[in-house]
């Protein structure tokens, strides 16, 4: 479970790197963990979202994993722009060090405020890009923890990206951080053993959150902690018209039916391109499915990149 560390930065700060000497003023909070907070920052008119630690260990874990992250996708694409911008230390007016990392930043809204403002017809787009997202990881072995609403961000064309690593997590060990609605031990769904499912079952819950909160929120309350399981969440999905036609999807998501975000993210597209989807909800307009359509034939080609990054 996340808590937070005693340390605030107020807009208008400036962090300077120690080793570096790179400067970042402070714009305002992003989000908190138990192990940092990230702020946006901007340098040289460009906005950046910068992590401060309190542990340097803990801290150059994940920078590691990001390293490793930016290496695979460079490899794959040379001309990718790297995710990890910079990494140092801060010196506080008392003398206190505390590392910091920048990383690349989505300038967007939350995924619930994206689809308040864009419509809920971004949702399968949104939702399939976040699926890429954690194909990345689980390809190089890892969980990414914390998946919840605070942790995505949601840029033009449905482009998202996740904005703390904090839980960030190698497959096999137990999770560093988790909020409970979304945990899967929480639903007594399975362990909190790191692998591909505990982020699916995390995504599962998010579509559910995305699309009936209030209910969500009420649910664990109405049950005894040994009651709580998949049943109760998909019991909401199956009384949301929306939802109606993902349910299958999200019980494969909830009992750990795929192996990874790449299998759920084919089936995903499967699902959301089908002609019959639909009927009980409201359709997804064609150049939401011509969108999946072309990223199955062209995946390589700019256009497809451009709308699916």
């Amino acid at each position: 479970m996340t808590t937070s560390f005693n340390f605030n930065l107020g807009r208008g700060s400036v962090v300077t790197g120690k080793w570096r000497g790179a400067c970042y003023r402070v714009e305002r909070l992003l989000g908190e963990g138990a192990n940092g907070k990230v702020y946006l920052v901007q340098r040289d008119k460009a906005w950046y979202a910068l992590k401060v630690g309190a542990d340097a260990v803990d801290l150059q874990s994940e920078i590691n994993v990001l390293q490793s992250l930016d290496l695979q996708k460079r490899t794959k694409r040379p001309d990718v722009e790297p995710f990890l911008v910079d990494v140092d230390d801060v010196v506080l007016e008392a003398g206190r060090e505390l590392p910091f990392y920048v990383m690349r930043y989505v300038r967007g809204a939350t995924l619930s405020g994206f689809l308040a403002k864009e419509g809920t017809e971004w949702f399968p787009l949104a939702l399939y890009n976040l699926l890429r997202k954690l194909g990345d990881l689980h390809e190089a072995g890892w969980a990414f923890g914390d998946l919840k609403v605070e942790n995505i961000l949601v840029a033009e064309y449905g482009r998202v990206e996740l904005v703390d690593y904090g839980g960030l997590t190698g497959f096999g060990k137990g999770v560093r951080q988790f909020t409970e609605i979304y945990d899967r031990g929480y639903w007594n769904a399975g362990t909190r053993t790191a692998d591909a499912g505990y982020d699916l079952f995390s995504f599962a819950v998010l579509c559910i959150q995305l699309h009936d909160s209030k209910r969500l929120q009420l649910l664990p309350h109405q049950l005894l902690p040994q009651n709580r399981s998949p049943e109760e969440l998909l019991r909401l999905a199956q009384n949301n018209p929306e939802l109606r036609p993902f349910v299958g999807w999200l019980s494969r998501a909830l009992t750990g039916g795929f192996a990874d975000a790449r299998e759920a993210a084919a089936s995903w597209q499967r699902l959301v391109t089908r002609s019959d989807t639909h009927k009980s909800a409201q359709p997804v307009p064609a150049w939401v499915k011509g969108l999946f359509l072309l990223s199955a034939g062209v995946a390589a080609s700019a256009a497809v990149w451009l709308w699916l990054e």
